[in-house]
């Protein structure tokens, strides 16, 4: 796991735990603003609705037995009625907010209106109490009209604020719904929006669990069966074709031999020197195949050490740089840290000259073919670790699409005289001193082909005294 992946991982998981934790607590605020409707609902909210039409049912029994004791006159109807303004005059000092803090009223109108309404019925009481104490038989004068009238008043009066607390409870019950509503919106949109993030979240957490530890993952297999599978038919070819140059070498070791006594016998033939000279050139050409053929079969033990980096480079340089230049192509070496790494020198070199005359061979008139060492960080073998890079680059045509798939097959060329078996005994070499070759190529602009390499730390007496600093 990469340090980028982990980076990514953590953060996305740290994400998902604030949200999670913002969640539960919205989750929490809602909550206890539902646990105190709740409560006011419970507590006597409803009762509070139910104060007004309880009120004016009271009143209205109040003025039957009113007119009762008014029109018979009857000492039961009195009595009645002084015991039931009595329990109503209690009960409006239990409710009224004035005289009890615990009232169940909870708006202000209210509050207001159940106030008027205690001050009213005082003075119903009285008008009641002047209509009350004419205890003679009933007699139609002037004043018990009065006092009927101011009683009638003081009831209606005492009835119009009856009905405007219900009207002003009605108003407190819409408020109540309204907040609950609200809150029941802002918990809806607040657990919809925790939800969406979340799954957000938890989609970007599977794109980047998959792209950047499944996906590499399925690439990884498919790479190493590709790689299984190329293995295997070059175990196969390389057993083949080794058998194949074991039984090619004897008969020219003897076309060899029979050609030099040969030319002992057409020294004075200059027809029959000329064909030998030709037959000879072709020998050469075959066992120098034969060696090629081998190499790719049987590639030998590279013998590594610590060495420069730059070392191959610096020695392969100096071999080439006059003859590429003949040609037009120009050799540079640039200047590089001293980098260490583990490989056997000889066999490095044998693959960067393979490398450099592909190289120069792609370029076109005059070019240039450049050396150079870069550290850098690779993933190999499914981890991430310090490499050296040594890389070959040149101005050439660069390689066609068609031909990069089958760039590395065994006897694959587009040369005349070529086997095909170069960039295979390169990639070989390269996987036997632990390192892998990669390419990079535009059509019309070049490629650059680059040996991987594992870096190693500098410490007293791991590089080799020979090594040069460039």
């Amino acid at each position: 796991m990469t340090k980028t992946y982990r980076s990514r991982f953590v953060f996305l998981v740290a994400a998902l735990a604030v949200m999670a934790a913002l969640s539960l607590w919205a989750v929490q605020q809602s909550w206890q603003r539902f646990t105190s409707l709740e409560r006011r609902l419970t507590s006597g909210l409803l009762e509070s609705f139910r104060l007004a039409d309880d009120f004016q049912a009271r009143l209205q029994q109040l003025n039957n037995t009113m007119l009762r004791f008014t029109a018979r006159r009857e000492p039961a109807a009195l009595t009645e009625f002084q015991r039931a303004s009595t329990a109503l005059d209690h009960w409006i000092d239990q409710h009224d907010p004035l005289n009890n803090q615990d009232s169940n009223l909870t708006t202000e109108p209210e509050r207001q209106l159940f106030g008027q309404i205690n001050a009213a019925f005082d003075a119903y009481l009285q008008a009641a109490t002047k209509v009350l104490s004419n205890r003679q038989p009933a007699q139609v004068t002037m004043e018990a009209f009065a006092q009927l009238d101011h009683f009638e008043q003081q009831s209606q009066r005492l009835l119009n604020l009856g009905g405007q607390l219900a009207e002003a409870h009605r108003q407190a019950q819409a408020s109540f719904l309204t907040e609950a509503n609200r809150a029941l919106g802002v918990l809806r949109l607040l657990m919809i929006g925790a939800i969406l993030v979340m799954l957000g979240l938890v989609g970007a957490l599977g794109v980047v669990i998959y792209r950047d530890l499944i996906a590499p993952l399925r690439v990884r297999l498919v790479q190493n069966e590709a790689l299984l599978e190329r293995q295997e038919k070059l175990a196969t070819l390389g057993t083949l074709a080794a058998g194949i140059a074991h039984e090619i070498r004897n008969p020219l070791t003897s076309i060899k031999a029979r050609l030099y006594t040969l030319g002992k016998h057409i020294k004075g033939n200059p027809a029959g020197l000329a064909d030998a000279d030709i037959i000879s050139d072709e020998i050469v050409r075959l066992e120098r195949i034969v060696q090629d053929v081998l190499s790719f079969a049987r590639p030998s033990e590279p013998q590594r050490a610590v060495v420069s980096a730059a070392l191959p480079l610096v020695e392969v340089h100096s071999l080439m740089a006059s003859t590429l230049e003949k040609r037009g192509v120009r050799l540079v070496l640039e200047p590089a840290e001293k980098i260490l790494t583990s490989m056997d020198v000889a066999l490095i070199k044998q693959v960067l000259i393979n490398l450099i005359r592909n190289a120069a061979e792609a370029i076109q008139g005059e070019g240039t073919v450049t050396l150079r060492v870069r550290a850098d960080r690779v993933v190999v073998q499914g981890a991430e670790r310090a490499v050296v890079i040594l890389e070959v680059a040149d101005t050439g045509r660069g390689i066609a699409p068609e031909l990069e798939k089958r760039l590395f097959d065994p006897f694959f060329t587009t040369k005349e005289a070529g086997t095909g078996l170069g960039l295979s005994i390169a990639m070989r070499i390269v996987e036997k001193n632990g390192g892998l070759l990669q390419y990079q190529t535009q059509v019309g602009r070049g490629t650059t082909f680059g040996i991987v390499l594992p870096s190693v730390r500098a410490s007293s007496g791991e590089a080799s005294s020979s090594n040069p600093n460039p």
